[in-house]
């Protein structure tokens, strides 16, 4: 389930706990994508300033209004604009399968597999928005 552009994208996986960034990295690398990884928001910061990545994705545990806060810290510290997308998943604050664009180009998702979540980030990356959608 590759990205439907011949284009190599970048993915910033921002996650607290190292086994899942890892087992999210490991899975997403089949993909194609180039990764790289952060375990907070300041090497979030420090990785998108040294990597430039195409889509941010965040799953940070706590609750949802700080995940999402967290998001948007790490948009304005490291100077995002708004073109590059944040995906937040993994916070119970919709129902499964449902995302939703709480910002511009800043998604929520919690996903009801790992192929809903692929496929999502390739609808984002192809520049389909796929707010109030099931995926």
């Amino acid at each position: 389930m590759k990205p439907q552009r011949a284009q190599t994208y970048r993915i910033l996986i921002v996650e607290d706990v190292q086994e899942t960034r890892e087992a999210i990295e490991g899975l997403l690398r089949r993909d194609g994508y180039i990764l790289s990884q952060a375990r907070d928001e300041e090497e979030a910061v420090e990785q998108i300033l040294a990597h430039k990545p195409d889509l941010i994705l965040v799953s940070i545990g706590g609750i949802p209004e700080a995940v999402v806060g967290t998001a948007q810290s790490i948009r304005e510290r490291s100077n995002l604009d708004e073109s590059t997308p944040v995906v937040i998943f993994s916070v119970q604050i919709l129902p499964d399968g449902v995302t939703e664009e709480i910002a511009p180009n800043v998604f929520v998702i919690v996903p009801e597999n790992f192929n809903q979540l692929r496929r999502l980030l390739i609808r984002i990356l192809c520049g389909e928005s796929p707010a109030q959608r099931r995926t």
